[in-house]
């Protein structure tokens, strides 16, 4: 087998992961890790409907969900007239610190239920425990993510690395 062939193989075994376990619509999973597996610096909407057998429609779908998040950006080419995508650098650390929203958000959650609730309740200990859980989680990922990002830039000095 060769090597875009396992490369090609990689790619929708992660994306199948994504989808299954990940939550990720399948087109996009795909597009996600056509674009991290790519041998390519970019790739355009085209090159993506090619490489994965996917209708135009499905590519732009997945786009549209894949940039906002930070896994992927459009990026500029040079004398060509077609948008070209490549998969971010930094992206794993990005979409993690925008859990922090999700964590910050599950623990002020917690505090408007023990607000609600009175004291001694078993609603108040599941919600006490929630809201421990959430600011540990906040309290442990932000320095985290940080503590990575200077390893990396560290270990991997790169003008391209822009985490």
């Amino acid at each position: 087998m060769g090597t875009n062939e396992r490369l090609r193989d990689a790619a929708e075994k992660l994306a199948l992961t994504l989808s299954a376990g990940g939550g990720m619509q399948r087109s996009t999973a795909r597009v996600l890790t056509a674009l991290l597996y790519t041998e390519q610096d970019t790739m355009t909407a085209a090159d993506l409907c090619a490489e994965l057998s996917i209708s135009s429609g499905a590519v732009s779908t997945a786009i549209k969900h894949l940039i906002p998040v930070g896994l992927i950006e459009r990026v500029p080419a040079p004398g060509s007239r077609r948008d070209h995508y490549r998969f971010r650098s930094g992206a794993w650390a990005a979409l993690m610190s925008q859990q922090n929203m999700l964590l910050a958000t599950m623990r002020d959650s917690a505090q408007e239920g023990i607000d609600a609730t009175s004291a001694d309740t078993v609603t108040a200990r599941r919600l006490h425990e929630m809201q421990d859980f959430y600011t540990f989680m906040l309290n442990e990922l932000v320095p985290l993510i940080d503590r990575w990002r200077e390893q990396y830039t560290a270990d991997h000095p790169s003008p391209d690395t822009s985490l």
